[in-house]
């Protein structure tokens, strides 16, 4: 059995896909890896590109301690976008709260002698 580690382009909050397979065609000729899996009783092939793949051994251990390294510091990354996430949303919170007590105090003098706006005289 064969562990690849490939990355997940396309998805900035996954990086990376890890997988086991039984069988890989490789050249040095070509950019690409074929990667055969069965399902269903059926061979199925992926194509995937060499510049794509991070790790391909076939020790399952230093594959699962590889894994288990991007999954911690993805998990890590992770937290600090759902912080930064929850910050920001409390910001534009604070954010329509804010101008719209300034409208709502605006509002208030708008009908004032000393503001000139039209609409006080329709």
């Amino acid at each position: 059995m064969y562990y690849v580690i490939k990355k997940n382009l396309g998805n900035p909050t996954s990086c990376f896909i890890g997988f086991a397979v039984p069988k890989y065609i490789a050249t040095k000729d070509s950019d690409n890896f074929i990667f055969e899996f069965k399902k269903d009783g059926k061979v199925t092939r992926k194509w995937v590109k060499k510049e794509e793949i991070i790790l391909l051994t076939d020790e399952k251990e230093f594959f699962l301690k590889t894994m288990n390294q991007f999954q911690e510091v993805e998990a890590t990354q992770q937290k600090l976008i759902d912080d930064a996430q929850a910050k920001l949303e409390q910001t534009m919170v604070d954010f329509t709260e804010n101008v719209n007590a300034e409208i709502d105090a605006f509002e208030e003098i708008r009908d004032s002698s000393d503001v000139p706006c039209i609409l006080k005289d329709l």
